[in-house]
C-alpha cells in the first residue's frame, strides 16, 4: 500500500495534482478568512459588499493563476484538443458565455451596480446582487402602488445588457422629475394659488433642488447635455373643467411617493386656509328639456 503511494507520488503529473489542490485550499481558506474579517472592519454595507465581491473575484483569479502555472509544460500539447473541445463548448454554452460577457460588461461599466434602481425588461427595482451570470433584483411595484417593494426577488441573465435597454433612476443622477397636477375652481384667485404652490413645493423639495442642481454640474462636464433647471415649477392651463396647475419638482429616486404625499398635504393646508382659492371637482350642466306637446281627441295641451 505504501509503495503504490510513493510510486503515484513519484510520477510528475501526480505532484503536479497534489500542488494544484493544496495551492486551491489555500487561496480558498484565504479567501474565505479575508471576508470574514471584513465585517469587523469595514462597518458600511456597502463598502462590505463590494470588497467581499472583489475578494471573491480576486480568489478565482489566483485559482486560475495556479493551475496555468502549475500546467504550463501540458498546455501546449492540449491546445488542439482545448481548440476543437471550446468551439462544442462555445455553440451548446453561448448564452452561458453571453451572460458571463454581461457580467463583465457591468463590473467594467457604469451600466449599474448593486445598490442602483434600474428598469429592465419591464423589471422595475433595486439591485441587490450582481452574479456571474445573473443579476438579482428585489421587485417594486407590481400589485403594489408607488415604488414600494412587493416582496418578490428576480433573478435575471446578465446577458440582458445586450439585448435589451437599461434604465438606471440612480447612476450619474441620483434624483428624478416628478409632478402633480391642481384643479383650481374658475374664480378662484389664480395668483394667489400660483404663490402658494410654490411656497408648498419650496417647503417640501427645497433642499432636493439645491442637491440636484450640484449633481446635475457634474453631469454636464461628464456628458454632452444642456444645463436644466431644478427649481420647482408651476404652470397653468385652463380646460373645460377648471384652471389646471402642474407643479414640477425635483426628488429623491428613493422618496418620491413620501414626498408626493407631504407635498399634497402641504398644499391642502395652504388652499383650505387662503379663502379665495378652492379646488375644482367634476361638474355637469343640466339642460332643461324643450316644450312638449300633448294632443288628445278634446283637448290639446301643452306642457
Amino acid at each position: 500500500m505504501l509503495d503504490t503511494i510513493i510510486r503515484f507520488f513519484s510520477q510528475p503529473y501526480a505532484m503536479q495534482l497534489l500542488v494544484a489542490i493544496i495551492g486551491i485550499i489555500l487561496i480558498l481558506i484565504i479567501r474565505s478568512f479575508i471576508e470574514k474579517r471584513l465585517n469587523h472592519y469595514i462597518k458600511d454595507p456597502d463598502s462590505s459588499y463590494r470588497t467581499k465581491k472583489a475578494v471573491g473575484i480576486v480568489g478565482y483569479f489566483l485559482i486560475v493563476l495556479l493551475i496555468s502555472v502549475v500546467y504550463r509544460d501540458r498546455l501546449g500539447s492540449l491546445t488542439v484538443f482545448f481548440g476543437i473541445a471550446g468551439a462544442g463548448i462555445t455553440f451548446a454554452l453561448q448564452e452561458v458565455i453571453v451572460s458571463f460577457a454581461g457580467w463583465l460588461a457591468i463590473l467594467f461599466s457604469d451600466i449599474y451596480k448593486s445598490g442602483d434602481r434600474v428598469l429592465v425588461g419591464g423589471i422595475k427595482g433595486d439591485v441587490i446582487d450582481v452574479g456571474i451570470l445573473r443579476t438579482t433584483i428585489m421587485e417594486i411595484g407590481g400589485w403594489v402602488d408607488g415604488d414600494l417593494y412587493n416582496g418578490r426577488i428576480v433573478r435575471i441573465a446578465n446577458s440582458f445588457v445586450f439585448k435589451e435597454p437599461v434604465y438606471n433612476y440612480s447612476a450619474d443622477f441620483p434624483f428624478l422629475w416628478d409632478e402633480i397636477k391642481v384643479p383650481v375652481r374658475f374664480g378662484s384667485n389664480y395668483e394667489r394659488a400660483r404663490v402658494m404652490l410654490y411656497e408648498a413645493a419650496d417647503e417640501v423639495v427645497g433642499t432636493y433642488s439645491k442637491e440636484a442642481e450640484k449633481n446635475w454640474d457634474q453631469m454636464v462636464k461628464k456628458y454632452l447635455i444642456e444645463h436644466a433647471q431644478t427649481e420647482p415649477l408651476v404652470l397653468m392651463v385652463a380646460n373645460d373643467n377648471w384652471v389646471e396647475f402642474t407643479v414640477r419638482y425635483v426628488v429623491d429616486y428613493k422618496k418620491r411617493l413620501g414626498v408626493k404625499d407631504e407635498l399634497f398635504s402641504h398644499i391642502l393646508k395652504k388652499v383650505e386656509s387662503s379663502g379665495d382659492v378652492a379646488l375644482a371637482s367634476a361638474t355637469f350642466e343640466l339642460v332643461s328639456a324643450p316644450p312638449l306637446t300633448v294632443e288628445s281627441e278634446s283637448t290639446t295641451k301643452s306642457i
